[in-house]
């Protein structure tokens, strides 16, 4: 072999050499960790959250949460809130033009309201009483404010609270739905002259009461409150 063949064979090594250098590069002693991960590199996926093995019939954009256990019915001072028997086929009516009426959840919402009325009346609170009663009822509610006024006097009401708040009747008046509740409560109420002394009622008398308070709301309405149409005491 002569000269010229083996200086061939040299620069033809010598290019090999150099071209693998280029495509698989040199380690500079700065190269990261096999287990860090390029910046470009999406993390791996994190693993799916919980979810209880109910079906999904929502199209999969709503995760289905275990199931709450059944709630008691709501008591007071030991007695459950009940719905008289012949309420039942009113409540019905109203469930079927109303679906999101629940009776419980109203007799509830109906002990509320009877403590804001109350305790409006008894401080001489028109502005409060006027969005919580229908026209008449607050006519009637704001007349005998003004009478008392009248007559400088005040009331003083303690309303120790609730031997039950039950549903003693509904019905549906075209889309007008009527639900009387009975309410039945330890009061203490005293009427003071302008002097402090005490002219009806006795400050150390715990009395029990018990009122019948029809509530109405128009079921087409998007307005979901409920208006006090009727008292009447028993």
């Amino acid at each position: 072999m002569g000269n010229i063949d083996i200086i061939l064979i040299a620069l033809v090594a010598i290019f090999l050499v150099l071209r693998l250098r280029s495509v698989l590069g040199r380690r500079t002693g700065n190269e990261r960790p096999p287990s860090q991960q390029d910046p470009f590199t999406p993390p791996p996926a994190a693993p799916p959250p919980f979810q209880t093995p109910e079906p999904r019939r929502d199209g999969g954009n709503v995760v289905t949460l275990p199931r709450q256990p059944e709630r008691p019915i709501p008591t007071e001072g030991g007695a459950p809130i009940q719905v008289a028997p012949e309420a039942a086929d009113g409540v019905t009516r109203i469930r079927a033009a109303d679906p999101s009426f629940d009776p419980i959840g109203f007799a509830k919402g109906g002990r509320q309201a009877f403590e804001m009325i109350v305790g409006s009346f008894a401080k001489g609170d028109a502005a409060t009483l006027r969005n919580l009663l229908d026209g008449p009822t607050f006519a009637a509610f704001d007349s005998a404010i003004r009478e008392r006024m009248s007559k400088q006097q005040t009331l003083e009401t303690n309303l120790i609270g609730f031997l039950s708040s039950d549903i003693v009747a509904a019905q549906m008046e075209g889309s007008r739905a009527l639900v009387t509740v009975r309410f039945v409560t330890e009061q203490i109420n005293v009427t003071r002259n302008a002097d402090g002394l005490a002219v009806d009622g006795n400050p150390n008398t715990v009395e029990r009461v018990t009122d019948l308070w029809t509530f109405a709301r128009d079921t087409r309405s998007n307005d979901p409150n409920w208006q006090l149409v009727r008292t009447a005491s028993e």
